[in-house]
């Protein structure tokens, strides 16, 4: 009989040492377990509502007004919207996104090639920067340029590409034109040697990098439009 109290005193010790070492495990479990990564933000969605501007922004853009947003409507928005620093580029047809419209309704500064064309080169002369698009989808982004200086500007307006001269050299200044796309009179794309960034500037044409003319050459065809707008600072 007496043997029976030391008998529960020995499994009372084997079962606090299990509950320790099982305490112990836990413990050590805990702290061996990956830290969860923080969720990735997922990007903006193109909003879905219809805004206070819809048709007078949907007429701007070329697009069927209804005054009902659309997908299709979302999506010009917003690339009108990211092409002139609007944020946040949601799509939405705002007063902000209609100001700057109207702006350039106005002034006939449009900072953005119209979205309901097909392939398109855009020259922006304020900021010295071109791209390409097609409709509103932007297939080469924007890169630097160099334009007309003082005296020999860049032509304003709608032109389209009429003749394309991968070697040219030009008749009158006797120097290479690589990649030489003309699109009104004798002013072209076309690559340069040097800095497109030394000015003042060029004779007219619109000075690329070898890279960037390349590009163009296998992006545009005779008969592509080019719209040159904007005013390069010091003309």
């Amino acid at each position: 009989m007496r043997a029976r109290p030391a008998a529960r005193r020995r499994f009372r010790a084997a079962a606090a040492a299990a509950l320790g070492l099982a305490g112990a495990a836990a413990t050590l479990g805990l702290a061996a377990a990956p830290a969860q990564a923080a969720p990735a933000k997922a990007a903006p969605s193109c909003t879905a509502g219809t805004g206070p501007y819809q048709k007078q922004v949907e007429k701007f853009l070329g697009l069927p007004v209804d005054g009902r947003q659309s997908a299709k409507d979302c999506t010009r928005i917003r690339t009108f919207q990211t092409v002139n620093g609007i944020a946040p580029a949601a799509g939405y047809a705002g007063p902000v996104t209609w100001g700057v419209m109207k702006r350039q309704q106005s002034t006939g500064d449009r900072t953005s090639c119209p979205t309901n064309k097909g392939r398109i080169a855009c020259v922006d002369l304020t900021r010295q920067i071109s791209w390409v698009q097609d409709g509103g989808k932007r297939i080469h982004e924007p890169v630097p340029v160099r334009t007309g200086r003082n005296g020999y500007e860049t032509r304003t307006g709608m032109h389209k590409i009429y003749w394309r001269h991968k070697d040219h050299v030009s008749s009158i200044y006797n120097v290479p034109m690589p990649y030489s796309q003309f699109f009104d009179g004798g002013q072209a794309f076309h690559s340069i040697a040097g800095n497109i960034s030394s000015p003042p500037g060029s004779h007219g044409c619109v000075n690329m990098r070898r890279a960037d003319a390349a590009a163009y050459w296998k992006l545009l065809r005779t008969g592509d439009e080019v719209l040159v707008y904007g005013r390069k600072p010091g003309t």
